[in-house]
């Protein structure tokens, strides 16, 4: 992650906010100072330039040159990536192409609206691009992170033309009531760059539904150990294993592999990563390691971010 990151500033134990300001967060386990790295992940692609002739200048025509080619239909199972993430050995996230499952198809914005209640979290995906979560708050409009701010919108504005779906049970955990999950979303409307406490828009919108943490920036102790195991399935029967030390580096590494596609990450695990040797009786999953120069948790998300001090 340091090779991404022009500067870090590390902040001592004192200075890490260890209260919940809902009140949620009532564990008092241990933190320790860590870095303060925002992003905007998800927000809008940079425009891009105007179409340039062989020499250099317009088309001769002086028209923008051929058509673009017509979107493709948005398909899950070809363009995400089938995981699961543990936490030890409990599942915590699961994310299946199973046959008849309905639970990843999309929905323009305008039929999302009518499967949406108060408390819901909402996804929008779309080909190469990071998905951009949201908490449905009634009357039609969402909260969201977004460039760097908590804000307040419309459904249909929030989606920026992209397909979603409710995602209330990708997470496994217990969720919050729905009115306590308004609240925690609708609290925090307004805070901005270093009043933040979320790297990006999932953890955000998954912290307002379950209160737990572990999906805010510094939420969980490192000492080296690595609890949390994201499980990429490649086939039926082939699965390689990352292992990383926090749930946040962990969704960092999820919504990188979604932005670049399920093609990119098969072509990545099977180019790149070296299967370390499978355990007696587990010969189907292959943990395995970054190979040199690259982190095991990929901070691609911050590539336009800086590391900022509370």
């Amino acid at each position: 992650m340091g090779n991404q990151v022009e500067k870090l500033t590390h902040l001592s134990y004192r200075e890490v906010p260890t209260a919940d300001p809902t009140g949620v967060d009532r564990d008092d386990g241990p933190r320790i100072g860590v870095s303060y790295i925002f992003s905007n992940d998800d927000e809008d692609m940079e425009p891009q330039p105007p179409p340039q002739g062989p020499d250099g200048g317009g088309f001769p025509d002086g028209g923008d040159g051929p058509p673009p080619p017509q979107p493709q239909p948005y398909d899950p199972r070809l363009h995400e990536v089938e995981c699961s993430v543990f936490y030890r050995d409990e599942c915590i996230y699961q994310k299946s192409f199973t046959p008849g499952s309905a639970v990843l198809s999309t929905y323009t914005p305008e039929n999302l609206l009518n499967k949406c209640k108060p408390g819901d979290l909402v996804e929008f995906v779309s080909q190469a691009q990071y998905p951009h979560w949201a908490v449905y708050v009634g009357n039609f409009q969402v909260v969201h992170l977004h460039r760097l701010e908590v804000i307040n919108s419309f459904l249909t504005d929030a989606s920026q033309g992209r397909r979603g779906r409710v995602v209330n049970d990708l997470y496994r955990y217990k969720p919050l009531s729905p009115s306590a999950v308004v609240r925690n979303a609708l609290a925090h409307v307004g805070a901005k760059e270093r009043e933040l406490s979320w790297r990006n828009s999932e953890s955000f919108a998954a912290w307002c539904r379950y209160g737990k943490r572990e999906f805010k920036i510094g939420g969980e102790l490192r000492i080296g150990k690595q609890p949390y195991r994201l499980q990429i399935q490649l086939s039926a029967q082939r699965s390689h294993t990352l292992e990383f030390q926090s749930l946040e580096d962990l969704i960092m590494e999820k919504r990188r592999n979604d932005q670049i596609g399920r093609a990119a990450v098969l072509q990545e695990l099977a180019t790149h990563l070296h299967p370390a040797e499978p355990e007696e009786g587990d010969s189907n999953v292959a943990r395995t390691t970054p190979p040199p120069g690259r982190p095991p948790a990929p901070s691609s998300e911050e590539e336009d971010g800086e590391a900022v001090a509370h």
